[in-house]
């Protein structure tokens, strides 16, 4: 279906040029002089190769039609993960970047939801937000409380980012997988 490309954003699936691609980011440009145009960057696919290209705001782009499949990571074997689909149980791999900056935050066992175009994988997203814990954190600087600063913290998968002053070592968060931000305390 034909649509226009400023309204594509990321993770949606396009034909451009007789090849599949995902876009993996999506910028609108306005420059001081001329027209505004859209800047994406897009991943092949089937290869996996990353390219970006431009267009005006009003040309149009093929959007393909996906669908979404919910699977079970199984694990990670070098740059690909092992899939497996919860309806069929058939197991498949994929690219580890189809989960995109997310993939820092896949974890075995983790269901995720896996996007399709003629039953080929393009695209993993993984939940909204997930529960890690805090493994190293600084410690709290009195009447840091009272202002809204946050402090820098490491969660068990290695990550770091940035948490409020009353979070210690040990602690359970909740962080959102699109940006690594804190979200809240968990609440189990």
């Amino acid at each position: 279906m034909k649509v226009l490309a400023n309204t594509l954003r990321p993770g949606h699936a396009i034909e451009h040029e007789g090849k599949k691609y995902v876009v993996v980011k999506y910028e609108l440009i306005l420059p001081g002089k001329g027209n505004a145009f859209i800047a994406v960057d897009m991943r092949d696919a089937i290869t996996g190769v990353k390219t970006n290209e431009r267009f005006r705001t009003q040309e149009t782009v093929e959007k393909l039609m996906t669908s979404e499949k919910t699977c079970t990571m199984l694990f990670a074997e070098g740059e690909l993960i092992n899939l497996m689909d919860t309806e069929t149980f058939d197991q498949f791999n994929v690219p580890v970047d189809m989960a995109g900056e997310a993939k820092i935050f896949l974890t075995e066992g983790m269901e995720v939801t896996v996007d399709t175009v003629d039953d080929v994988p393009v695209g993993v997203r993984l939940p909204m937000n997930i529960t890690l814990e805090i493994i190293e954190a600084d410690a709290v600087v009195k009447g840091q409380t009272a202002s809204s600063s946050y402090k820098p913290a490491v969660l068990e998968n290695g990550v770091k980012t940035m948490v409020p002053p009353h979070i210690s070592v040990g602690t359970r968060v909740v962080i959102n997988t699109a940006d690594a931000t804190y979200v809240e305390r968990a609440k189990d």
